[in-house]
């Protein structure tokens, strides 16, 4: 899945971003207190994303 379109998908379930790591994003969902770290690659593996929505609580897409 593409960098975009995972963000795009994070901010319809109202994850927010939280800061910049080293290589990767910090997202957080406020509405369960939950955090995820997203990769800055263009291209994210499909298991990567299941295992940053499963962390946040929100469906896969």
């Amino acid at each position: 899945m593409k960098r975009k379109q995972l963000v795009k998908h994070l901010k319809a379930y109202a994850c927010e971003f939280e800061r910049e790591g080293g290589n990767h994003s910090w997202w957080r969902n406020p509405l369960l207190n939950k955090h995820s770290t997203v990769p800055r690659h263009n291209e994210i593996d499909d298991n990567l994303v299941r295992k940053i929505c499963k962390d946040l609580g929100i469906l896969f897409p």
